[in-house]
């Protein structure tokens, strides 16, 4: 029931990160802080589409 997913910086539009998540538990998009390798800080990270 897991699924991989990637996720996108809000600020700079890139995909940095991915991860899994499992569809059963979660089933709207997640939001995570992470760090922006490309803005050089900790911003919102949402789930993309692929």
């Amino acid at each position: 029931m897991r699924v991989n997913i990637l996720m996108e910086c809000t600020e700079c539009k890139r995909r940095n990160y991915s991860t899994s998540k499992n569809k059963k538990n979660t089933d709207g998009r997640i939001e995570l802080k992470k760090f922006c390798k490309w803005d050089k800080k900790v911003t919102v990270h949402k789930e993309t589409k692929k």
